[in-house]
C-alpha cells in the first residue's frame, strides 16, 4: 500500500506544495514546529534515506537545500534546521525547520496550529523565493 506521501505525490491527499520537480517534491507540514517548517521527499518511496541509491540520495539532498534557501528566504529565522527522522512515515522524508534557537528543533514539544489561510499563504511565499532560483 502506498504511503500518505506517495498518495500526496498522486494528488490523491492534497498538500500545501512548496516545490516539486521530476524527482523530489516539498510541502509544508501539517503539525509544524514553526512556520514554515517543510517536508523534502523523493517522489519514489523508499523507507529508509540510507537505502537510496546515491543519484536520488545526492539528488534529494540537493533539492532540499534549495527549498531550504526558499524557506530563509520568506521566513524570517536565524536558520533552517535540517532533521532527518523516519520513524513516523515509511517514506524517506527531510524536515526543514526554521530556527531561532536549537530548542526550536524538539519534536517533543508542542506542534503549531495554523488556519488553511495561514498554511496557504506561507506555501505561496515560500513557493515564490524557490521559483525566483
Amino acid at each position: 500500500m502506498a504511503s500518505i506521501f506517495s498518495r500526496i505525490v498522486a494528488g490523491e491527499i492534497p498538500s500545501w506544495k512548496v516545490a516539486e520537480d521530476g524527482r523530489f517534491y516539498a510541502f509544508l507540514d501539517i503539525n509544524p514546529l514553526a512556520e514554515g517548517h517543510t517536508l523534502v521527499i523523493p517522489k519514489k518511496e523508499v523507507d529508509y534515506i540510507f537505502d537510496l541509491d546515491s543519484e536520488t540520495y545526492s539528488g534529494l539532498w540537493e533539492f532540499a537545500a534549495r527549498v531550504a534557501k526558499a524557506i530563509e528566504a520568506a521566513i524570517p529565522c536565524k536558520r533552517v534546521g535540517v532533521a532527518v527522522l523516519g520513524m513516523e512515515v515509511p517514506h524517506t522524508h527531510i524536515h526543514l525547520v526554521p530556527l531561532q534557537t536549537e530548542g526550536d528543533l524538539d519534536f517533543r514539544k508542542e506542534k503549531k496550529q495554523l488556519t488553511p489561510e495561514r498554511f496557504a499563504a506561507i506555501a505561496a511565499s515560500i513557493a515564490s523565493e524557490f521559483n525566483k532560483q
